[in-house]
């Protein structure tokens, strides 16, 4: 198991995160004030700095008012895609 920071898929799940907020029509710091965090919080996570744990993974799914199930589907989409 790749336990690095900077693998292919974790690649794949900074960019579903990034799409997501986006798509929410969300800046960082918009995102980050929902988290109660910094702008550079998001910054790092979205840049692969700092990793999310499920809970926060989850946080993340409710600030951006995707329902955490579909957040999860889309990741698993992206990482199947890269596996083929």
């Amino acid at each position: 198991m790749d336990k690095t920071l900077y693998s292919r898929e974790y690649g794949a799940i900074l960019r579903v995160l990034q799409d997501a907020r986006e798509e929410a029509g969300l800046t960082q710091e918009q995102l980050a004030l929902r988290l109660g965090e910094s702008q550079s919080f998001v910054s790092k996570v979205e840049r692969g700095e700092r990793r999310l744990d499920i809970l926060e993974l989850r946080q993340v799914s409710q600030a951006l008012m995707l329902p955490f199930l579909k957040l999860v589907k889309r990741i698993e989409i992206s990482l199947a895609a890269i596996k083929k």
